[in-house]
């Protein structure tokens, strides 16, 4: 029988490097106050033996996990699974926080919980004991919730909060939802565009009030009344159905709502009454899922930079967890609108 190839460890790579183990293990976790040249010796006897740190093995090293646990609501990524609809925002901020925690030798983990169940503080203490992360990503509407962050406050667990600047533990991380509606705001203003509607987003979430007063700003810079143009929505396409005939009856000529769902709403109904998109009706969307670029017509978006923040909130984890440097206020990576054919001059 073949005898089973020794794996390499450690100490190996330390006896390679003529380092103690200690300095390897500084080189792996990349911690700071470590010289140039024994970083780049003790990575070249890694590259060499082929060294693969284990995250069991760095647990039992000390006192960190090197797991982040992110949060995302639970009943909407089921139902956007379910609908097969896609979850882009997970898409996203798996792309973001793992490439990240990759890079530090950490693993991201998503848990999924329901913000409106009364089981909520025995699921994330059950998901807390079983993984013991060294920090907590939130995303809305657990950003906000005073249960959750009261839970991890006790519990002592770095967290970083998007989207919420609630006064509260943890790191505070924007996508400048309010400049967003701003920019989409201004490009439907200099179309020639003046009775432009908004779809709101659900109360629950306050990213919903910030893009409400980027529009309402942006209107008021551009001197145009808001009046009838503000309708309430809950992120669901049916919600977009219900809101844009009260914004079309209101003169609107354009619409911006605030997710791609409810956007696909009002295209609907926009088909539905014999309106042209963009020619009788201008569309910007939020998002900007796949299903906004191959939609027809493709929307003009706000792109929002899911993956950017998720990557800063873990980078902002990491560094606490090691003595770093870290800003005291919130940390806002902005939004890009991205323009496409579901926006164009108002006629006449």
């Amino acid at each position: 029988m073949a005898r089973r190839k020794q794996a390499v460890t450690i100490r190996h790579v330390a006896a390679d490097a003529g380092v103690s183990l200690q300095t390897v293990s500084r080189v792996i976790n990349k911690e700071p106050n470590v010289r140039p040249e024994m970083v780049e010796r003790v990575r070249a006897s890694i590259a060499k033996l082929g060294y693969v740190p284990s995250i069991a093995a760095q647990r039992m090293s000390g006192s960190r996990s090197y797991l982040i646990m992110a949060l995302n609501d639970r009943e909407r990524t089921i139902d956007g699974w379910r609908a097969r609809d896609g979850t882009d925002w997970v898409d996203q901020m798996l792309l973001g926080g793992m490439l990240t925690c990759a890079e530090h030798g950490y693993r991201l983990i998503v848990e999924l919980v329901d913000t409106h169940s009364d089981h909520i503080e025995r699921e994330l203490s059950a998901a807390l004991a079983a993984l013991q992360p060294d920090g907590v990503i939130l995303t809305p509407p657990h950003s906000a919730n005073p249960a959750i962050l009261e839970l991890l406050d006790d519990a002592h667990i770095s967290l970083a909060r998007i989207g919420s600047l609630h006064d509260g533990p943890g790191f505070r991380l924007t996508m400048g939802d309010d400049l967003a509606a701003a920019l989409a705001t201004r490009h439907l203003a200099e179309l020639g565009h003046t009775r432009i509607g908004l779809i709101a987003g659900p109360d629950e979430y306050e990213l919903s009030g910030w893009r409400v007063d980027g529009w309402r700003a942006a209107m008021a810079e551009a001197g145009l009344a808001t009046d009838g143009l503000l309708a309430p929505g809950d992120f669901s396409r049916q919600s977009g159905r219900t809101a844009t005939p009260l914004l079309l009856d209101a003169g609107a000529t354009a619409i911006i709502a605030s997710n791609d769902q409810m956007t696909l709403g009002a295209l609907e109904i926009a088909r539905e009454r014999g309106l042209s998109v963009p020619g009788d009706l201008s569309l910007v969307s939020f998002d900007d899922t796949p299903i906004a670029r191959f939609n027809h017509p493709p929307l003009t978006a706000v792109t929002q930079p899911i993956a950017e923040v998720t990557a800063r909130a873990v980078e902002l984890i990491i560094a606490a967890r090691a003595g770093q440097a870290v800003p005291d206020g919130p940390v806002i990576v902005p939004p890009t609108l991205t323009v496409r054919e579901s926006t164009a001059p108002r006629r006449g």
